[in-house]
This record gives C-alpha cells, sequence and structure tokens, in this order.
C-alpha cells in the first residue's frame, strides 16, 4: 500500500497504519506528507481513486489524512507505533 502512495508524484512520505473501526473492526489509514509544491493542490479524493487503480479493493485506504510530518526516531525511523497509538486513542 505505501508504495503505491510513494509512486504518486505528489507524496514525500506516507505511513498506512489501521484505525479501529465499529463495524469492520478496522481499517485502513493512510497518514500521508506531500511534497512543498503540491500542498493544497492534491485531494484525498484524488489519491483515493489512484490507489483504487492500483489496488484491490480492501486495500485501499478508507480514511486519508494529511499532515505536515511523521513522526520519526532520532535516526531517521518512520514511528508507526506513534501513529497508531493516536489512532486507538482518537
Amino acid at each position: 500500500m505505501e508504495e503505491v502512495l510513494y509512486s504518486h508524484p505528489a507524496v514525500r512520505l506516507v505511513a498506512v497504519v489501521g484505525e479501529p473501526d465499529a463495524y469492520r473492526g478496522e481499517v485502513v489509514k493512510a497518514c500521508v506528507v506531500l511534497k512543498v509544491e503540491h500542498r493544497e493542490r492534491v485531494s484525498a479524493a484524488e489519491l483515493t481513486a489512484f490507489c483504487k487503480e492500483r489496488l484491490t479493493g480492501y486495500k485501499v485506504p478508507r480514511i486519508l489524512e494529511f499532515r505536515d510530518e511523521l513522526p520519526v526516531s532520532a535516526t531517521g525511523k518512520m514511528l508507526r507505533r506513534v501513529l497508531r497509538d493516536e489512532a486507538n486513542q482518537g
């Protein structure tokens, strides 16, 4: 899933996590940081359509959240745990 989003020319960083869902148990959530020149120009609907063309239905993110940055460790490793914790608390 992340590879597909990374292949979009507007995407700088992406992390995919599970978001709790009352009906399905869990849904796919993509946290996306756009390249500066594409901010305010690319919509969640556009990225979702991009994913639908390239992924099977259950892999397409149901939630797409734009962020200014993603949590990373001091060594630059993506901290998906922080994103999952945020999703479970929200």
